[in-house]
């Protein structure tokens, strides 16, 4: 009895290994699957900038506002008889550091 048993427990573990372990296996089906998550992910990134660039260039085909905008941007480009104004985000200047010699009154100051 304790042969024939052993031989059935044998065949069971020789009937699980391909199942566990072998080629096709659920170790291999859940690391595929991992995978497909992953590059659907990837995917999914890739067509939304494609939709971008999809739009960005349909609106430079179809107009002229967008190849205005992009040669006035990029390019630093002007219309004829056009005054170009640049307005910088300059912090406004430290009043104190402008004239040090202002006396200040605080502690410790003297009359």
């Amino acid at each position: 009895m304790r042969i024939l048993t052993a031989i059935l427990l044998g065949l069971l573990l020789l009937v699980q290994y391909p199942l566990w372990l072998g080629k096709g296996s659920w170790m291999q089906v859940w690391d595929t699957q991992r995978q497909l998550a992953q590059q659907q992910q990837t995917n999914a990134k890739l067509t939304v900038r494609n939709a971008a660039m999809y739009a960005e260039v349909r609106d430079l085909k179809q107009g002229l506002g967008a190849i205005e905008e992009r040669a006035r941007n990029e390019l630093g480009m002007v219309r004829k008889n056009e005054v170009f104004f640049q307005i910088l985000d300059v912090p406004p200047p430290n009043l104190a550091t402008l004239n040090p010699a202002t006396p200040t009154l605080g502690h410790g100051t003297t009359r």
